[in-house]
């Protein structure tokens, strides 16, 4: 096993369980891991503190364990998505008849830093952010199974897009067990095409679930506008809630035909829903005002890494400052950012900014973020990745 060393007093943050060890606090290694290797991690001092998969970048280390006696072997593989299943299965996600859809495994929410795995029936999409992720792909797989017992038969995996450019391990999506073409998924009753194989993330975004939900209840009567409507599923939602007319807006044609789809898979034939394939700003400024009177603005990360927060925020600002100007008198707002790299306290004086500049009076209804199966590691703070707000613009 590899060694590396930190510097003395940079075995703080992992003294209080953080699962990063940064490029910066390291002081030597012994031996040259290559990425993806299992490194051991002790202090100045030469004391075991943690052990995790190396990589190349300003995360160093993603942990895995801090105990020393914990070996990373198929047994732990088991053992960590058994603690994660069980979690599901207490929040009541599991085994619902009307409800196939949630995230077993959320990467350092559930202390498997670099591991996301999303479930869609029978089917798992599993996708790795680090190049140690990618080598046990096998052994995670063949546990996921165990695990499941019977209520998966197929694991995708995707990958392509997310792992390290650099690392150049020539990943390719595809199936590592089974090779299911059904692709039609369960969210509290309602269905949806979920393209594992070319659409983002792992083929749908999950982490809306409880959001949508909400949305449905304000629906009644309204005249929706779904800005960014990707697959569609606030669109759907809104249709279910009985909203008078549905109109859904993305900049790709792709996007906008995975809506149609979705509207089609539950609504045939239903005429309140419109698509448009147009840039959302460009929309914004062309729509009448008092147009609509419910809002959802769910952009795509404005913010990837923190040299982009500056413009991110002034593009938030942006955006919620035109939305706010055309909706209608007593209109709801659901605005979202999905940028790590934005803090809520960033997101929020952004959205405060905007209102001011519009003059409108502007209450916050809901604070909102990521559901129950995105955990937040107490401590890891920055896996609060997705911020909220729901508004009442007089």
């Amino acid at each position: 096993m590899y060694r590396v060393y930190l510097k003395s007093g940079k075995e703080e943050s992992l003294k209080r369980f953080h699962p990063w060890v940064f490029s910066g606090a390291i002081s030597h290694i012994d031996g040259t891991p290559e990425e993806g290797d299992l490194v051991d991690i002790y202090t100045a001092k030469r004391d075991f503190i943690a052990r995790g998969h190396y990589q190349i970048g300003s995360i160093a280390v993603r942990i895995l364990t801090f105990r020393q006696d914990e070996a990373i072997n198929e047994d732990f593989w088991k053992r960590k998505l058994q603690i994660a299943y069980e979690m599901r299965q207490g929040i009541g996600l599991c085994k619902q008849p009307d409800h196939t859809t949630y995230r077993l495994v959320h990467g350092e929410g559930d202390n498997l830093p670099g591991l996301v795995i999303d479930i869609y029936g029978q089917t798992a999409v599993m996708q790795a952010h680090s190049v140690g992720m990618h080598c046990c792909r096998k052994q995670i797989a063949d546990a996921l199974l165990e695990v499941m017992k019977g209520s998966i038969r197929h694991i995708y995996y995707k990958s392509e897009t997310t792992l390290p450019y650099k690392a150049d391990l020539g990943a390719e999506n595809g199936f590592l067990i089974g090779g299911s073409q059904e692709n039609v998924a369960l969210e509290y009753g309602l269905k949806f095409h979920i393209d594992w194989a070319k659409g983002q993330k792992t083929g749908f975004f999950v982490d809306q679930r409880e959001n949508r939900a909400l949305l449905e209840r304000y629906a009644c009567g309204r005249d929706v506008l779904n800005m960014f409507c990707y697959t569609g599923g606030f669109s759907v939602y809104a249709l279910r809630g009985c909203a008078r007319l549905v109109h859904s807006v993305d900049s790709s044609a792709k996007a906008i035909e995975l809506t149609n789809q979705n509207v089609r898979l539950n609504f045939p034939d239903d005429q309140r829903h419109t698509a448009y394939a147009e840039d959302a700003f460009k929309f914004l400024d062309q729509m009448d005002d008092g147009q609509y009177d419910l809002i959802i603005l769910d952009p795509p990360a404005f913010a990837k890494h923190r040299d982009a927060l500056r413009n991110a925020l002034q593009g938030y600002r942006k955006l919620n400052v035109k939305a706010m100007e055309k909706i209608h008198s007593g209109g709801i707002l659901f605005t979202f950012s999905c940028s790590q790299a934005v803090s809520k306290e960033q997101f929020r004086t952004s959205i405060f900014t905007a209102a001011a500049m519009t003059g409108r009076s502007v209450r916050i209804l809901h604070q909102l973020t990521q559901p129950a199966d995105h955990p937040v590691n107490i401590y890891h703070p920055e896996g609060e990745y997705l911020k909220g707000l729901v508004l009442y613009v007089e």
